[in-house]
């Protein structure tokens, strides 16, 4: 793993790109110190997978459980009749 100064993976980003697309991580510091990781997108789609949208059922079972929420009483009102015919 090699590590640029931002100002020179700037001027050299295609060679930055390729390594980067040899499976090689390569990092970017600034007065020495690291800020960012570049890696291959698939090595990112494989950690985060937040390119992968979820199926309908992982979407389902993904929401909270019903139990978790508090469903308050209903009262009980008389019919609101008047006026609704007039």
């Amino acid at each position: 793993m090699r590590e640029w100064q931002v100002q020179e993976a700037k001027q050299r980003l295609s060679e930055l790109l390729r390594a980067v697309g040899e499976g090689e991580p390569q990092v970017i510091t600034r007065h020495g110190d690291p800020i960012a990781v570049v890696v291959d997108i698939e090595d990112f789609r494989a950690t985060h997978g937040r390119d992968r949208k979820p199926s309908f059922s992982e979407f389902l079972l993904s929401a909270p459980a019903v139990d978790d929420f508090e469903i308050p009483e209903r009262t009980v009102d008389p019919d609101r009749t008047e006026g609704l015919f007039d």
